[in-house]
This record gives structure tokens, C-alpha cells and sequence, in this order.
């Protein structure tokens, strides 16, 4: 059935409103002269009823009592219909008065009026609230099938929900309690439903007392930690955790599609607080300027583009060497209706002819270099290919920005830079001292020749950060396909760490770089503490609704080549310098002579395009002393480094 034809017509509304009026003064005639039927001779009932039929017929008209939908009154509505009775009863006391209808007989007694203002008011409020428990009792019993829920309580904004989620006919949820964080709000109640206290035992007694299967939490609350013990205990009961978009999403627009749901995802869980950074330069910055984004199909160039169009640049070239992934970000960005140019450019950072005609076409005033070769493994097996595209790409970017005077050159580094033990974080502290030493020779070139051509240099920014939850290849997307096929989990040693953070995260650390650094930085985040490996999949396999250990298994299947159980950030306040942000640190790092960086950079570029192996990792030693590897066919090289 429509649902139109659920709601009252307004004309029966306002009849039933009119009948009420002239009952009411009827009954209040009869109860005042204790229905002496005798007594009520001298009053002409008939043309009293008709003084109060039009009276109120001329009140709804002008208060428009009879316009709201019954079974969702309101105070508004029901101070509507108060004010109504209060100015009728006022008008029933001036016709009493100035005797204009009959000089002999008062028609409206002070005490008939009175009762009359009491039984109208209870009649017009009782058969509109006697609709709206009706409805409200005829949507529990269509519910009796639905999910029982509860509301993680925050205030106004879960009762929000709880209204928002109820009057939905099409939600296939039923909220049956409030879950508060305090002990002070249990045994209580809430809108007629009861609120337990967000502690193991009272969890307990709201799935055995209200059989609830889901708890909803308010997307904009519970910091990681919260957060952590209380999905740990819900998961042990069995109830499912899910967040509900925020409320001020739903009054500024921004979601239309009704109520939407989220699971806890295990970027949710992460056992620190959110970064999250606000500049207003950004938008300085980047507005109006042409943007080249490098590596732009992968993960982190992909949320780079997301987040840059949100400052509205003049144009954002997407330059990645992967066809189909490059295809599905264009189509992506197509579907968000911007109408800033969105140019797809297909080129290998390597490939210095094609990277020079797209800074001949579309003369990028930021570079922001994506564009990586990541996985730890693969590069120890083709350190060649490692130099070729971490290496190479980076130095032909830098050197085709310092000739087309580019503003700014941002580069996404890794913590696997830190003292590295493999090839793959080798060639990115490769890049960055090539990129670094770069930044300082064309700044003492600046200062004694001054600007080429009216501009000033170009400025060289890195930002280093760990692993990132959910990028293409690590590993959440491994843990996640491994649960789908039912096991088991690997993890490679039981006391591997990791610093993690959001993908959102990392991006907005690229784009603050960019936006604060003066050139020649290498910026960091205290990412708090690390986090082992194992602990993340026990987590995972939980949330999945499994025990480890007994329905999924972990296996543990060794350290591989070049990796270490400890990635380091150098974000102590030993070896890093402050800035605006408490979060936000810069390394304190050797610096070099760009030319002697310049001639073994070369070298180990003509060694890696014969495609040498243990030529080009020795040469890469050569260049970063502190490279020594670890459970690689490489650790032959550091023999005399190793002092016993």
C-alpha cells in the first residue's frame, strides 16, 4: 500500500477537532449542573453549540490545528491545540460578558468554560496520542522479525538515531536499548527504553534481557582504544558492532541515501588516536595550480587525488604506468561531477622523453612522486628493477622539475628507509639523499646567481611514514582473502612490529609536506606504538566472528628476505626537530655533497640498466653505509662491516 494513504486527510481531522469542541461543552454543561436535566432549561444548548462549533472552526482555520499528521504529534502540536483552547475560552468569557447575545441569560459560565477548556483539550490530545500508539504499537509487531539493536548513547545525537531509525520503514533494525558509558546510567531509561552500562557484565544482562544481536555507535565517537575493549567484549557475547554515518551528515546533505550502516573495519582499531590535520594554507597552495600526481593508480596516489580535488586546482594530471587501475580512477573521478580537468597520463616515471612532454604540456606547479616499487620481497629478488623505477624515476622527476620550475617537489618515502635491511628500503634512502643534496645545490646556486628566469627554486619535500592499512598488496587485503578462504592466517615471526596508519592518514601527511615544508625536509609522524603483526590477525579473526586458534589458525612461516621484526621512524626527540604540530616531526639526517651523490647515483644507475644484481646492491651499499642486509643472499657484502 502507498503511504500516502496511511495519513489522515486533514477535513476529517479538523470535523473530528469540531465534534470534540461541541462535545466537550455539552459534557461540561451536564458534569457542572450534576446532569440536572432540568437545570439546564434556561441555556439554549443548541445555539451555544453552534457559537462554539464556529469559534473553532475560525481558530483551526487560522492556527491550522488540523494540518499535522496524527500519529507523529508533537509538542509544537499539542501547544498548537493548547493555544487554541486558551484563546476560544477567552472568547467564550467576552461573549459571557457584554451579554451581545442575550442580555438575560449567561451562556457561557466562568465554571462551564473552565471544565469545558479541560475536556476539550483532553479529547483533541487523546484520540491524536491513542493514533500515534496505534502506529508505534503496529510497527513493533511488524518489527517482531527485525534485528534488535541498541544505541551506543552519546547524547542528543543517539536519540537522533534512535527516532531516524524507527520512523524508517524500510530499516531492518528495531531499537530496544541505549548502551552509556557510565554506571550512573544504568537501570535507567530513555525514551520508554532501557540503558545498560558499557561494562562485561552489564553487556551481558542486555543480550539476555533484551535479546540484543547489534550495537550501533555513532560514527563521530569513541576514541581507538574505547572503541577496542568494546567491540573485544561484544565479539566474546556474540553481538555484532556496526557505526552509523554521523547526524551532521544527514543535516548538511552531504548523505541522502537514508540510513547507512558501516562495520568496524581494522583501521577503526588502531590503538592510537586519529591524526588528523587541518591547514588552512592548503587550500592556498594548491588552488588554481596545475597538479601532477605520480603513481596516481595506486593506493596512496589514488587518496592523494581524492583529497587534493577538494582544493579545487586549475587541472590534476594521473600519470601511472598501469592501464586499467589508471581507467577505474578516471571513472571514479568522473562519477564525483567535478568539473576540474582530470588528465590520465600513461607513462613510466623512467621514461624521461615521455615525462618531459607531459611537463611540456601541462607545466605542473606541484609534483607529488608516488610512484614506488614497494613490496620488500620482490626488490630483494630484482634489486635492479628496484633502482631502475624507486631510484631513476625519482632523480628524472627532480631534475625535469628543477628545468620547468616547479614550486614543489613532494616524495612519498617509508619507514624501511631507517637503517635498512633490504633493497627496497635501500633505493628509497637513495632517492631521498638524492633529492635532499639536490634541493641544497640548487638553493647555493640560487644565492649566487639568483632567480632563473624570475622564479625561485625548486623546493624538495619527503615525507616518511609506515605501513599503510589497506593499500594495494599489504597486509589486511592478505589477512581478509586468507578468512575467505577459511585459513590460516600467516604471519612471518610472532614478534614482527609494525608502525601503522590509514591510508586518509598518510595522505594528509603528503599533502601537509607540501603545504609546510621549506625545502630539503624529511617529515615524519609519531605514530605512537607499533603494533605486532600477530595481534593484528588475532583481531581480525575475531571480528569475523571466529576464535583463533580453533576455527582459524595462524601460522607463522618465518622472516623473508630483507625484512626486520622493528621498522624505525626516528621520531624521537634525539634525532628529530619540532614543528606547529605535536605529531608532525622532521628527521634530523646527514647531508651530502650533491656532487659526489650525483657521479655514484649514475654509476649505480648504469650498473642496475645492465641489470647486475650483486654489482648494484654493493654500489647501493656504497651510498648508504648503514644498508646492511638482513636474511638475504646479500649479507655476504657486509662482512667487513661487521665488527666481532
Amino acid at each position: 500500500m502507498n503511504k500516502s494513504s496511511w495519513i489522515t486527510p486533514s477535513w476529517l481531522i479538523l470535523l473530528l477537532d469540531l465534534g470534540c469542541s461541541v462535545i466537550a461543552i455539552n459534557l461540561a454543561f451536564l458534569l457542572r449542573l450534576n446532569f440536572d436535566m432540568e437545570a439546564l432549561t434556561p441555556y439554549p444548548l443548541e445555539e451555544i453549540s453552534f457559537i462554539v462549533l464556529g469559534v473553532t472552526l475560525m481558530l483551526s482555520l487560522l492556527l491550522r490545528t488540523y494540518r499535522g499528521i496524527v500519529r507523529h504529534t508533537s509538542m509544537a502540536d499539542i501547544g498548537n491545540i493548547a493555544c487554541m483552547n486558551v484563546i476560544a475560552s477567552a472568547i467564550f468569557v467576552t461573549i459571557n460578558y457584554s451579554h451581545v447575545l442575550d442580555a438575560e441569560v449567561n451562556l457561557f459560565p466562568l465554571s462551564v468554560i473552565l471544565i469545558g477548556f479541560f475536556i476539550s483539550s483532553f479529547l483533541l490530545l487523546s484520540y491524536r496520542l491513542m493514533v500515534k500508539w496505534v502506529f508505534k504499537y503496529y510497527k513493533n509487531f511488524r518489527a517482531v522479525n527485525r534485528t534488535r539493536a541498541a544505541i551506543y548513547h552519546t547524547g542528543l545525537t543517539s536519540i537522533m538515531l534512535r527516532k531516524a531509525i524507527n520512523d524508517n520503514p524500510e530499516a531492518d533494525i528495531r531499537i530496544v536499548a541505549f548502551l552509556a558509558d557510565t554506571n550512573a546510567h544504568a537501570g535507567k531509561s530513555i525514551e520508554g527504553l532501557p540503558v545498560y552500562a558499557s561494562r562485561k557484565g552489564q553487556l551481558f544482562k542486555m543480550l539476555r534481557e533484551g535479546k540484543v544481536s547489534l550495537l550501533l555507535i555513532p560514527d563521530d565517537h569513541l576514541d581507538a582504544q574505547h572503541l577496542n575493549e568494546l567491540v573485544e567484549e561484544c565479539i566474546t557475547l556474540n553481538i555484532r558492532v556496526q557505526k552509523i554515518i554521523s547526524v551532521n551528515q544527514w543535516i548538511d546533505g552531504t548523505q541522502n541515501k537514508g540510513i547507512q550502516l558501516k562495520d568496524i573495519h581494522i583501521e577503526d582499531l588502531l590503538e592510537r588516536s586519529v591524526i588528523d590535520i587541518k591547514n588552512e594554507k592548503l587550500e592556498a597552495e594548491i588552488r588554481d595550480k596545475s597538479i601532477l600526481v605520480t603513481g596516481a593508480a595506486g593506493s596512496i596516489g589514488s587518496e592523494i587525488v581524492r583529497q587534493v580535488i577538494r582544493y579545487q586546482p586549475a587541472v590534476i594530471v594521473l600519470c601511472d604506468k598501469a592501464e586499467s587501475p589508471l581507467h577505474e580512477l578516471e571513472l571514479e573521478m568522473a562519477e564525483m561531477g567535478t568539473n576540474i580537468p582530470i588528465i590520465p597520463f600513461i607513462g613510466n616515471v623512467c621514461d624521461r622523453s615521455r615525462m618531459q612532454q607531459l611537463f611540456e604540456i601541462y607545466a605542473p606547479a606541484i609534483v607529488y612522486h608516488a610512484a614506488a616499487y614497494k613490496h620488500v620481497p620482490m626488490m630483494e629478488k630484482n634489486p635492479s628493477i628496484a633502482v631502475m623505477n624507486n631510484v631513476l624515476g625519482t632523480k628524472v622527476m627532480a631534475e625535469l622539475s628543477v628545468d620547468f620550475g616547479v614550486e614543489k617537489f613532494v616524495m612519498v618515502s617509508t619507514d624501511k628507509a631507517v637503517n635498512p635491511t633490504n633493497v627496497m628500503g635501500a633505493s628509497k634512502r637513495i632517492a631521498e639523499i638524492f633529492t635532499q643534496s639536490y634541493n641544497n645545490r640548487i638553493n647555493e646556486q640560487f644565492k649566487k646567481t639568483g632567480p632563473v628566469f624570475g622564479l625561485p627554486p625548486t623546493r624538495f619535500i619527503t615525507t616518511r611514514f609506515g605501513n599503510v592499512l589497506g593499500s594495494n598488496g599489504s597486509v589486511i587485503p592478505r589477512f581478509k582473502k586468507q578468512l575467505e578462504n577459511g585459513g590460516p592466517l600467516t604471519v612471518t615471526h610472532p614478534e614482527i612490529t609494525r608502525y601503522f596508519m590509514t591510508i586518509p592518514e598518510a595522505c594528509q601527511l603528503v599533502l601537509e609536506a607540501g603545504a609546510m615544508g621549506q625545502g630539503g625536509e624529511i617529515f615524519v609522524f609519531d605514530m605512537g606504538k607499533p603494533m605486532k603483526v600477530a595481534d593484528l590477525a588475532r583481531k581480525m579473526i575475531r571480528m569475523a566472528g571466529k576464535e583463533p586458534g580453533k576455527d582459524i589458525q595462524i601460522v607463522y612461516s618465518g622472516l623473508r628476505p630483507g625484512e626486520k621484526l622493528y621498522e624505525e621512524l626516528l621520531n624521537n626527540a634525539e634525532n628529530t626537530l619540532p614543528t606547529y604540530h605535536e605529531k608532525i616531526l622532521i628527521a634530523k639526517v646527514r647531508s651530502y655533497s650533491f656532487t659526489e651523490v650525483d657521479e655514484k647515483v649514475t654509476q649505480l644507475i648504469a650498473s642496475a640498466e645492465k641489470h647486475y644484481l650483486t654489482p648494484t646492491v654493493a654500489l647501493m651499499k656504497k651510498l648508504v653505509p648503514e644498508f646492511i642486509s638482513k636474511n638475504s643472499a646479500y649479507e655476504e657484502l657486509d662482512k667487513d662491516k661487521i665488527k666481532m
